[in-house]
């Protein structure tokens, strides 16, 4: 965005309707006429905001400032939220800040960059928060640019943003030029600033930077207090949007997928941010689909509904939440034996989540139950449980593993080294999913037959605890009878 637009030569027009038009320069929109464009720059009242509550979480940014200076101390740190990206032509995606970013200061605003400068002489940093100031009227900036608060809304002022982030804040529009002058040794995070990444070539490198993208997710392993109660926030939310679905399977039934997959959505934009992820609306054979996002499909009475759907909080945390539901709101016997199984598996994958244990060891308890009950339904032949696991053939069938960290990210931590990941060791507020699954596909030969087009997954996010564990998402049901007994009552 250019600070030096005038009405005259304008980088974007207004046009007579009510549509900004970004970057058109082709004649086709009426030129804004002097008196317009002096009209426009006054007469508008102060709306300055004064004595505004700082985020809730603002001590817990400032903790993990702190713990990122330590971690890197005499280093420039340069950690972007990020841009707006382009859906079609002059449209855009709904903006979500970086991780990384918010999770060190609490903003979702876009262009943000939050830059810690060593301080000279001493040990620690100085954060700021460089951030869009309000749009500038004496320029028509505010309204001659899509981007424009009289386009979108209005933002804080940079006073107002330090009330609220509890951290200095300057003209962002003036951070790529200063760094291009900074010396010293400057880390930051990649992808999602091009301009600021241009700004500091040759001032940094990829093995550098991919520290510090390792160290924030790292530093996400283990929940604070406010990040727990944002993870049980968007789980009973979660349980609501699942509550709402199943009072509307009928529906669901005359149109298709979609109809889950909007009810849920409802409830997630109601009391949330978002969705934390694509719904997965599965019904019948779309269960053995593992990421089954169309949602396009004919949702019919006798069978399953694969739900894997979860809230995304207005503070970025996210439920992972799974359930597999009869559409008529009961069972088959058929689809009961795999749904005890697959509870079963669950149930030991639970209980092996306690602190001190392998992060691993929830996924090995689930899949040998697995294991166990395909052997005893005779699908792997004369082969024994241990031989079976062994080689690993129950996979033909279970897929997937067993669960993954939860947090700002679905998948959290991604970043985060397999010494400190999935060959560690869980400690008291991490936060995981627990989410066996059995998959018989349709054109599976190996099976019989009336096994065919059956998924079945259970989902449930698990806090580590100093005594053993915590379901967040207890507040669905999960066993079979259970199951049957609550679907019975939102229907009634």
């Amino acid at each position: 965005m250019s600070d030096e637009l005038t009405p005259e030569t304008p980088e974007t027009e207004a046009t007579e309707e009510t549509e900004p038009v970004k970057t058109r320069k082709n004649g086709l929109y009426p030129a804004v006429s002097d008196e317009l464009a002096e009209n426009m720059k006054s007469g508008w009242a102060d709306t300055e905001l004064h004595g505004l509550a700082p985020l809730p979480q603002a001590a817990h940014t400032a903790a993990r400032r702190a713990a990122l200076s330590a971690r890197f101390p005499g280093e420039r740190l340069v950690v972007p939220a990020g841009h707006l990206k382009t859906r079609a032509n002059d449209t855009e995606y709904a903006f979500r800040a970086a991780t990384e970013y918010a999770y060190l200061t609490g903003d979702q605003t876009q262009d943000g960059v939050l830059v810690l400068e060593p301080k000279t002489g001493e040990d620690g940093h100085d954060a700021t928060v460089y951030l869009l100031p309000r749009s500038d009227r004496e320029n028509g900036e505010f309204w001659l640019d899509g981007q424009g608060e009289l386009w979108v809304g209005r933002r804080h002022s940079l006073a107002e943003a330090e009330q609220v982030l509890g951290l200095p804040a300057k003209d962002v529009r003036e951070l790529a030029a200063a760094l291009k002058e900074a010396t010293g040794p400057v880390r930051a995070v990649r992808g999602y600033d091009a301009g600021i990444e241009t700004a500091l070539t040759d001032k940094v490198t990829a093995e550098r930077d991919e520290e510090l993208r390792v160290y924030l997710s790292e530093a996400r392993l283990v929940k604070d207090e406010f990040e727990i109660a944002e993870l049980q926030k968007a789980c009973d939310i979660t349980a609501r949007g699942f509550e709402d679905v199943v009072k509307v399977l009928d529906k669901a039934e005359v149109t298709s997928e979609r109809f889950i997959e909007g009810t849920f959505f409802l409830r997630a934009r109601i009391e949330g941010n978002d969705i934390g992820y694509g719904s997965i609306c599965a019904a019948g054979p779309h269960a053995t689909t593992l990421h089954w996002v169309r949602n396009d499909g004919a949702v019919r009475s006798g069978e399953l509904l694969l739900l894997d759907a979860g809230v995304e909080t207005n503070e970025l945390y996210t439920a992972d939440v799974t359930r597999t539901l009869p559409i008529s709101g009961t069972f088959s016997p058929l689809q009961r034996k795999i749904y005890d199984a697959v509870h079963a598996a669950q149930e030991a994958g639970i209980a092996a989540v306690k602190p001190g244990a392998d992060f691993r060891d929830f996924h090995d308890a689930a899949q040998r139950v697995l294991t166990e009950h395909l052997v005893a339904w005779g699908l792997l032949g004369d082969l024994t449980v241990e031989k079976v696991l062994e080689l690993g053939l129950q996979r033909r069938w279970t897929l997937h593993g067993t669960g993954h960290m939860l947090g700002m990210d679905v998948h959290d931590c991604a970043a985060a080294r397999t010494e400190t990941y999935v060959n560690g060791t869980l400690e008291p507020g991490m936060c995981l999913t627990v989410e066996p699954g059995l998959y018989f596909q349709t054109d599976d030969l190996t099976v019989p037959e009336e096994y065919r087009g059956i998924g079945v997954r259970i989902e449930d996010d698990i806090l580590v605890t100093e005594d053993g564990n915590r379901n967040l998402s207890d507040k669905l049901p999960r066993g079979a009878d259970e199951i049957e007994t609550w679907m019975a009552g939102l229907k009634g």
